[in-house]
């Protein structure tokens, strides 16, 4: 079993729990933060001391206060990880049910395990840390098992980047059919950049495109 387990959560009532849960699996050294720098700040320290952590608990959602953090997100956070440490065993502990966001962290951030914080989310978690430490297959939560299904996949395109970094850039609609052109790439009509961002909108539940920027930046996609 995990030995050296990190709980990334910033309320207080729930990384007791989890301590809870995570002691009468006799694991030995729990440690728990809550930020997100301060998490990537531990994983860091570990391996430099040649003890590193077997396993990353990671809320997504983060309180703000007046503690100044570069890691806003538990998505942002994983982000970092996956970077520094790509064989580390994540899972994430979240109210969130989103497909999409659900998508991301399985598919390109490759979370191990994906747990719905609910009623009965710590006897769901001890099932996962148990599914994850003797295989590989990806752990998910029975009710958000959809999220996963190939039908509901939707994979973003470098096409998709492109005219979301444009929008970033404050380019109407008109003006990325122009660029699209310019690099050869297609479809790059006017309508069919239109049809587009109204589908990226919809699959990010983003409100306009502002909102869909800011998304796509909490996601690391731009």
């Amino acid at each position: 079993m995990f030995q050296k387990v990190l709980i990334a959560e910033d309320f207080d009532i729930i990384n007791s729990g989890l301590k809870a849960a995570l002691e009468e699996m006799n694991i030995s050294k729990i440690a728990h933060v809550s930020y997100c720098d301060e998490a990537l700040l531990k994983l860091k320290k570990g391996k430099l001391e040649g003890a590193e952590y077997d396993l990353l608990i990671s809320d997504l959602s983060f309180v703000k206060d007046h503690h100044h953090q570069e890691l806003t997100s538990g998505d942002v956070l994983i982000a970092k990880v996956r970077e520094e440490f790509p064989n580390l065993k994540i899972i994430v502990f979240s109210v969130e049910d989103k497909s999409f966001r659900i998508q991301h962290l399985y598919k390109t951030l490759k979370i191990n395990a994906y747990v719905w914080k609910n009623r009965n989310g710590q006897k769901e978690l001890k099932k996962a840390i148990q599914h994850i430490y003797s295989n590989e297959e990806f752990y998910i939560s029975e009710e958000l098992s959809s999220a996963i299904h190939p039908k509901k996949a939707i994979e973003i395109t470098e096409y998709d980047i492109f005219l979301i970094e444009a929008l970033s850039k404050g380019l109407l609609q008109e003006a990325i059919s122009e660029k699209l052109k310019e690099k050869e790439l297609s479809p790059s009509s006017v309508s069919a950049v239109e049809k587009r961002l109204k589908f990226l909108k919809e699959h990010f539940d983003a409100n306009n495109p502002t909102h869909l920027v800011a998304i796509a930046k909490d996601f690391g996609l731009i």
